[in-house]
């Protein structure tokens, strides 16, 4: 059944954080000093905590992962919705079953979908890393789902330690709890499988590296670090290996000026013994070989050769639209389906030109991507402190941050498409950036101290109000845009799809969902499978001409053969009306 219509006068989320930020900057200027002693009481008992770092970080790691698991009543175990969260799950499935991909299935063609790869092999389009956590949730615990949650502790862990590295115990400790609530326990990045945290932890751990590498040399707060030692090259060559199975591009945007330094350090500066050197870069260096080799080995099972990276397959078989905005759009390719076309030479080709057509529409998508940052990241509440931003890029101790953040603004201007995952490598950066922001206002008078002491408690009004949505009728915001605000879900169509697999389910013996689109069909996609696609309960096909259809219920005689209309309200579900039927 679908969901009930929200009543017009139902509240909005969005409506009250504004409401809330305009408080608490009036309360900021007007009463600077409320609460004042609470507060300093507060400030002792957590900058106390905060000194005990290893703690703070098990705190930090541990906190997210309690609280997402007590709002388990409340928010279960998600359904997959969006074209990745399957793509994702197939290569979780693969993985699970001991196997890097599989063959391409004998009625490939009707099991053509976004993110797939069919030809050669039968495998997710993306990089390994994010299928490989869900494999772990999937094998260790029963479900891919408990991968998300634990890859969200470990990011917000990550996330501490890495602050450490770059600012006082007690603003690391307040970023990782900003964190906790505003990315790992609400946002699509532990309510879907499509990820953010595996790429958060990476990036967290290159820059959180490198002041402990080179404590003196950046960092007052890092001064009492030891520097050159194996663990903390391994950590960084973790999290290296990290983003480069997970985002790369923008993995290496932030790992760049990080080597770029180290580089530059180790040739200029006074550094062990050469041979101490290699000693303790070693394990190091083995990581990274052996990343290097395993990707290659990967690339050449799934695509066909060492030098075929993730993606190439799949956006050379279905797309126009180029990665990078200096590109060309390439010549349309055959397409066997309808609804495909309609998604690569619609919405990606149309986004494309509109970005490469004129000034004026590169700078509207960059807009754009921009106001997808800010509604992630940051949304109302954490945008006051960014008036200091100025000064926080002048600041001495993070220059190297602030360098960072340019080279990443660089980069990304230049991709054709945006998500904030896309910008997950650098999650720790824009936090520590924002902490930053948050230092110089504190320290501008008692309106801003007081300004800066309001905004964590106001977050955590704010997730109190996100828990209690549902029965205070309290919208997220609509069903598309919710995923991309700290406070997101899971839209209706993962919902409507779950219903309709879990009646299939149900069905005795095997079933066979034919898919059936009208023409303008674009969004969402039902059409996927697991890896073991003839093994599986029920098998998701795309309805195509009666001789077609003709050859695949010959194959799957042995089932029982449905037709799904998902654009219909409800979606329809009938027996397949006659051998090899078409629209």
């Amino acid at each position: 059944m679908p969901s009930p219509t929200p009543s017009p006068a139902s509240l909005s989320l969005p409506v009250i954080e504004l409401g809330t930020t305009l408080i608490i900057l009036a309360l900021a200027l007007c009463f600077p000093r409320t609460g004042a002693s609470l507060f300093v009481r507060v400030e002792g008992l957590l900058g106390r905590l905060a000194r005990k770092r290893g703690l703070s970080i098990f705190i930090a790691g541990a906190g997210a992962c309690l609280l997402r698991l007590l709002l388990f009543p409340i928010s279960p175990i998600p359904k997959p919705w969006i074209q990745d969260d399957f793509s994702f799950l197939l290569a979780a499935d693969t993985f699970a079953h001991g196997r890097l991909t599989n063959p391409t299935p004998a009625m490939w063609t009707h099991f053509e979908s976004f993110h797939i790869t069919l030809k050669p092999t039968y495998m997710s389009m993306y990089f390994p890393a994010q299928g490989l956590v869900l494999a772990v949730g999937q094998v260790i615990a029963g479900h891919p789902w408990w991968g998300v949650w634990a890859s969200c502790g470990l990011m917000c862990a990550a996330i501490c330690w890495m602050l450490e590295g770059w600012l006082p115990s007690g603003w690391a400790l307040l970023g990782a709890m900003l964190a906790v609530l505003r990315l790992a326990t609400f946002s699509y990045w532990i309510n879907t499988y499509t990820g953010g945290a595996v790429s958060a932890i990476g990036g967290a751990l290159v820059l959180g590296a490198l002041p402990r590498i080179l404590p003196n040399a950046h960092n007052a707060f890092a001064v009492r670090l030891r520097g050159f030692r194996a663990r903390d090259f391994f950590w960084m060559a973790l999290g290296l290996a990290i983003l480069a199975n997970s985002r790369p591009y923008e993995g290496l945007l932030v790992s760049l000026p990080s080597l770029a330094v180290l580089g530059w350090q180790l040739w200029k500066r006074p550094h062990p013994g050469i041979f101490v050197l290699i000693r303790r870069m070693a394990p190091a260096a083995v990581l990274l070989i052996a990343t290097l080799g395993f990707m290659g080995y990967y690339n050449y099972r799934v695509f066909g050769s060492p030098f075929i990276p993730p993606y190439r397959v799949n956006r050379d078989t279905y797309t126009s639209a180029p990665y990078f905005i200096w590109q060309s759009a390439r010549p349309e390719p055959v397409y066997r389906h309808t609804a495909i076309r309609n998604f690569y030479t619609g919405w990606e080709l149309k986004t494309f030109r509109e970005e490469t057509g004129s000034i004026a529409g590169f700078l509207s998508e960059s807009g754009k991507k921009l106001l997808e940052i800010g509604s992630f990241y940051l949304s109302f509440t954490l945008i006051p402190p960014l008036v200091m931003l100025p000064w926080a890029f002048r600041d001495k101790r993070i220059r190297f941050l602030t360098a960072t953040a340019i080279v990443l603004a660089l980069g990304l201007g230049i991709e054709t498409f945006f998500r904030p995952h896309y910008l997950a490598p650098a999650t720790a950066l824009l936090i520590a950036l924002l902490l930053q922001s948050m230092r110089h206002l504190r320290a501008r008078g008692r309106s801003g101290l007081m300004l800066v002491r309001s905004i964590p408690v106001a977050c955590v009004l704010l997730a109190l109000v996100r828990i209690c949505a549902q029965p205070l009728h309290i919208e997220l915001a609509s069903p598309l845009k919710q995923a991309g605000t700290w406070a997101g879900g899971t839209p209706e169509s993962g919902q409507t799809r779950a219903r309709v697999l879990a009646e299939l389910e149900r069905q005795p013996g095997q079933q066979l969902a034919v898919v059936r689109y009208p023409n303008d069909h674009l969004y969402p996609e039902w059409v996927y499978n697991a890896a073991e696609i003839d093994k599986s309960k029920v098998v998701w096909a795309r309805e195509m001409d009666p001789e077609s259809n003709r050859q695949l219920l010959d194959y799957y005689k042995g089932r029982k053969a449905w037709l799904v209309e998902p654009d219909c309200n409800p979606p329809r579900v009938i027996p397949y009306p006659g051998k090899g039927a078409g629209p």
